[in-house]
């Protein structure tokens, strides 16, 4: 049986409950909170090609912003939220903006065009505070849960948090896929990176383990859809 049909079964759905709201979990990594038209995106990290060039001199392909705010602009027309909340780590870095071409600095104005947008500041981004629009926060409260860039060991129920860019690997008949993942016990929930350069950890990492104590799952975005798998079934390497 191929490895996708046999992923097929493990799927118990990309809607789920936390702390009394109704979540969905996007194939594109969004998270999408329809009690509220709101919708979060983790780790964007926008113009960190721009970053490795000028502090190191190690040249990427300069268009992961235009890439990055491409995805975005797919699912913002798709659910037409409300409200946007990008959960820190929105930029590379604190100059990053300065860094924008015009064109994606246009783009990130025509999507915040007509709904409210919310910066949470993030470890790589904590003192960017103007020239982008929207507003910024630490932390922001919806209902029943607490959006914040970084997860914390014993938070209460309902965090929604990013920073560790989590990824799952699942190995069937020799073959294995990675991919990026959201990671949750029905207490919190572990956003994927959301940005076109960003890396991953592997859910099997020791991080992971003072934040899910009892376990977790995660759910791998795929080709289209969202695989809910078991920790057990997750490979380490």
């Amino acid at each position: 049986m191929a490895l996708a049909s046999r992923l097929e079964k493990t799927v118990k759905g990309t809607d789920l409950s936390l702390a009394g709201e109704a979540l969905s979990l996007d194939r594109t990594g969004a998270l999408w909170l329809p009690g509220h038209r709101t919708l979060v995106v983790s780790d964007l990290h926008l113009e960190k090609g721009s970053a490795y060039a000028a502090r190191s001199g190690q040249f990427l392909p300069p268009y992961d912003t235009r890439e990055t705010l491409s995805l975005l602009h797919e699912v913002i027309q798709r659910l037409d939220p409300a409200c946007v909340v990008a959960l820190g780590d929105s930029f590379h870095d604190a100059r990053g903006p300065e860094r924008m071409e015009p064109g994606d600095r246009a783009m990130v104005a025509a999507l915040q065009e007509g709904r409210d947008w919310v910066w949470i500041a993030g470890n790589h981004d904590a003192a960017v505070s103007e020239g982008v629009g929207g507003r910024y926060c630490e932390t922001l409260a919806l209902g029943g849960l607490t959006l914040r860039h970084e997860p914390r060991p014993g938070a209460e129920a309902g965090e929604v948090a990013g920073h560790l860019h989590p990824c799952g690997k699942v190995s069937m008949r020799g073959r294995s896929v990675r991919r990026r993942c959201f990671i949750g016990d029905g207490r919190r929930l572990v956003m994927p990176a959301f940005g076109a350069y960003t890396g991953g950890l592997n859910v099997r990492d020791a991080v992971f383990e003072p934040l899910f104590p009892d376990g977790f799952t995660a759910y791998l975005l795929g080709d289209g859809r969202v695989f809910a798998i078991g920790r057990a079934m997750l490979g380490k390497a």
